[in-house]
């Protein structure tokens, strides 16, 4: 099945410190993609996965899981850990909950993260009902590009598939679990006005986490997507500064240059 347009994976070998990036739920790498660039443009070496089931058509999505999503990238964390002396972890919603689970289970070989309207939660009456519902209906309405800023479009599915929700509604009961051993270095950028991920996934995340090492920013200008929204250049900006604070000698690797894309 090919994938969409924009949806692509993206990489680029850079220098020593490395980045992971993680899409969110029914998305695709397109949602992070500047952040990618931006990052890969100031030496970075960058990853940027395609989830498996994620950018191509619903149906794909509907015969995968969580553990398909994780293994996906803990994969490519693995790959980065090989050439990096430092990695750090970035996630979008969905994404984030899987930046929180490898930053628990791989503990200090992950530097530091960054995430933007994390997910912790499936949200509504519906939740309760999607082990019995999943079975019955195959899809409910999509959650793609809320978004502020006009003329800006999400590359992702209009529909979500349940079997995969209800797998996504597991999946956030485990990293729930797993947040206390969470303990490095946390950057979290959240949107007051979201309407996928209320800011009470955001308080959950960060009442619960064990890092000592804790920055909240509000992103006032932005809906669910930031990445793509008003505050993206903050996003980029903030996330920066925080690789140059934690790994100050290696923040700017210009010499190292090739970007791929694709694969």
């Amino acid at each position: 099945m090919p994938v969409l347009p924009g949806a692509e994976p993206f990489r680029h070998e850079g220098g020593e410190v490395g980045v992971l990036l993680c899409h969110g739920f029914t998305g695709s790498p397109q949602s992070l993609r500047p952040w990618a660039e931006y990052l890969a443009e100031r030496g970075l070496t960058v990853s940027l996965p395609l989830l498996p089931g994620h950018g191509t058509r619903w149906q794909d999505m509907q015969v995968t899981g969580w553990q398909d999503w994780y293994a996906e990238v803990d994969r490519e964390l693995r790959g980065l850990l090989e050439r990096c002396a430092r990695v750090f972890v970035f996630g979008l919603s969905m994404g984030g909950a899987l930046a929180l689970r490898l930053a628990a289970k791989h503990g200090d070989t992950v530097s530091g993260l960054v995430l933007v309207n994390p997910a912790n939660k499936v949200h509504g009456l519906a939740a309760h009902a999607l082990p019995v519902v999943r079975h019955l209906v195959p899809t409910t309405k999509g959650l793609v590009s809320d978004i502020a800023l006009e003329g800006v479009a999400e590359v992702g599915y209009d529909r979500v598939p349940l079997h995969a929700a209800h797998s996504v509604r597991t999946f956030f009961r485990l990293v729930d679990g797993d947040l206390p051993q969470v303990t490095q270095p946390l950057l979290l950028l959240h949107s007051p006005q979201d309407h996928v991920v209320p800011p009470a996934d955001s308080a959950r995340i960060l009442s619960r986490v064990s890092s000592a090492d804790v920055r909240e920013v509000l992103l006032e200008q932005s809906y669910h997507v930031a990445t793509l929204d008003h505050d993206a250049k903050r996003i980029f900006d903030e996330s920066l500064a925080f690789i140059g604070r934690l790994a100050p000698s290696e923040k700017d690797q210009g010499g190292k240059k090739g970007s791929t894309s694709g694969g």
